[in-house]
C-alpha cells in the first residue's frame, strides 16, 4: 500500500491528523491528480473497517475528492505515514471480556469548517471490547449544541438496539444498554418532562 503510493521510505507519526489541521476547500490551492487522490483516500476508507484511530481523519479527506487540493493530499499523506507508524496496533478481545454493553456518544457542535455541520461520534463496547464505532455528518441543521447531542445520542440507539437484539439469538438478555453522554441540554431533552402543577 504504502509502495503504490511512494510513501515506503516516508518518516513514521504519531497521529493521523494534527488538531491544528481546519481541512477547508481551499479555492486558491494547487490542484492535484484527483484519480490517485480517490485511490488513496478509498484505501484508507476500506482499512476504517478495523481501524478505527483513523475513521475521523479519513473522512474528513473524503469530502474533498471532487476538487482536492495540495493541503488534502498532505492530510492523506500524513495518515499513510500514521499507519507505517502504527501497524503493531489490534483490536484486542478477550474471550472473558463479558457482555455487559455500553455505548458512548459524543459530537462536534459545527466543526464542519465547509457546510458548519454537526459531526456525530458513537462507540459501543462490549464489555472492555470496542464492537463497532461510526462517525457521520449530521443531516439536520442543529442551532444549539443540547441538539446536536440529542441527534448524537438518538444514533447511538440504534447500535445498542441491535447489540440487546442479536444477544437475543445466543439466549443472552441484556437489560437497559446505558448510552453515556457529556452534555446535559442533550441529557434533558432526552428525559420526559415533568410540568408542575401549580395550585389554584
Amino acid at each position: 500500500m504504502l509502495k503504490k503510493f511512494g510513501l515506503e521510505d516516508s518518516k513514521r507519526i504519531k497521529t493521523p491528523m494534527s488538531s491544528e489541521t481546519k481541512l477547508t476547500q481551499d479555492k486558491d490551492g494547487e490542484s492535484v491528480d484527483d484519480t490517485k487522490y480517490q485511490g488513496m483516500v478509498g484505501i484508507l476508507l476500506y482499512l476504517t473497517a478495523c481501524r478505527l484511530d483513523i475513521m475521523l481523519s479519513v473522512c474528513l479527506c473524503a469530502c474533498f475528492q471532487e476538487d482536492p487540493k495540495s493541503s488534502h493530499l498532505e492530510v492523506v499523506k500524513r495518515i499513510f505515514r500514521y499507519i507505517k507508524g502504527t501497524t503493531h496496533l489490534r483490536l484486542w478481545c478477550p474471550k472473558e471480556a463479558g457482555v455487559d454493553t455500553i455505548v458512548y456518544a459524543d459530537f462536534d457542535h459545527a466543526g464542519d469548517y465547509v457546510g458548519r455541520i454537526c459531526t456525530s461520534g458513537v462507540c459501543t463496547f462490549m464489555g472492555c471490547c470496542l464492537t463497532s464505532w461510526s462517525s457521520n455528518k449530521q443531516t439536520a441543521l442543529a442551532i444549539f449544541p443540547s441538539e446536536a447531542e440529542y441527534v448524537s445520542a438518538r444514533k447511538a440507539c440504534q447500535p445498542a438496539l441491535w447489540m440487546k437484539q442479536a444477544l437475543v439469538d445466543y439466549d443472552i438478555k441484556l437489560d437497559d444498554v446505558p448510552i453515556l453522554c457529556h452534555n446535559k441540554g442533550g441529557i434533558d431533552l432526552r428525559t420526559p418532562l415533568s410540568i408542575p402543577v401549580p395550585n389554584i
